[in-house]
């Protein structure tokens, strides 16, 4: 699979991205806490190059909280610093601006040196479509700043937004990289519904979903589909036993292949499967010709 996705705003958003990195002092970047490997932009470590980093891990409260432990940990060997949360609900994000004055205490305190105090915390916001940015944002703000949609590529433009008096944010269109040379980076981020689900067959992408899931989290399935992974059963197999349990027939008595795949991702998605984690830290080893790791 060679997924394409790079519209000319994106190309532009790079651009936009490294020329306003002088006016920030540290970067805020938001990833999806399930997939933690495929929504980080390898572009944005050689853009941000030593720039003070804070990675967001959203939608926490889908992923397995055992697995954001261990990648909270990851980020951090990794000098980082990290605030989880779910920016739907809100969970979490009161400790943003404490977190981003944590990662710059060092600069801070140079700054009131310098008679400086009061100065506003300037943080750019990146990440890739669909990882919650926008949300995020509008919690923080306590307002609707930035305009939030489930469709990926929707904020185009770069605007600044007041949090306080002592931080103000710069908001980026999301920007994912030219190509996905890795086909599991490409799964997950349909998974997820960070692409669109157009680049591939729906039924084939649910097939390899549900393949992951039961190797990663059978008991998920068990409990919502009734069914029990089995060696040997492909991702046909267990999109068919699902769609069964579930009573989606058509004539014939065979099972509607799509519309259980369209339950599967949407359900997976809205985090009905439970709290699931596709990607841990030890997956990272020999992911570097992707670009997934921090």
């Amino acid at each position: 699979m060679n997924i394409q996705w790079y519209p000319g705003h994106m190309t532009k958003t790079r651009r936009m991205i490294g020329e306003n990195l002088k006016f920030v002092d540290v970067v805020a970047e938001i990833i999806d806490a399930r997939i933690p490997i495929a929504s980080r932009n390898p572009d944005i470590d050689d853009l941000v190059g030593t720039k003070p980093r804070v990675v967001v891990l959203n939608r926490a409260d889908q992923a397995d909280p055992a697995a954001t432990k261990l990648w909270e940990a990851h980020f951090r060997a990794q000098g980082m610093a990290v605030l989880t949360c779910d920016a739907h609900s809100g969970a979490g994000v009161k400790q943003f601006s404490p977190v981003m004055r944590g990662a710059l205490k060092d600069q801070i305190a140079k700054w009131r040196e310098k008679g400086q105090v009061g100065r506003p915390v300037r943080a750019m916001v990146v990440g890739i479509p669909n990882v919650g940015k926008s949300t995020f944002i509008n919690k923080v703000a306590k307002k609707k700043s930035a305009k939030a949609s489930d469709r990926p590529g929707v904020t185009r433009g770069k605007q600044w937004i007041t949090v306080d008096q002592g931080l103000e944010l710069l908001d980026t269109p999301g920007i994912l990289w030219p190509k996905f040379e890795d086909e599991t980076i490409g799964l997950h981020l349909a998974f997820t519904g960070a692409v669109r689900d157009a680049i591939m067959d729906v039924e084939t992408l649910a097939c390899h979903l549900i393949e992951l899931l039961a190797q990663r989290k059978p008991e998920a399935l068990t409990a919502r589909f009734k069914i029990v992974p089995e060696a040997g059963m492909s991702g046909w197999d267990l999109l068919e036993a699902g769609g069964r349990k579930r009573g989606f027939l058509i004539s014939g008595g065979e099972v509607d292949l799509e519309r259980m795949a369209n339950i599967l991702l949407d359900e997976f998605r809205g985090g009905k499967l439970g709290r699931i984690t596709l990607e841990l830290p030890q997956d990272l080893e020999g992911e570097a010709d992707h670009g997934g790791t921090p």
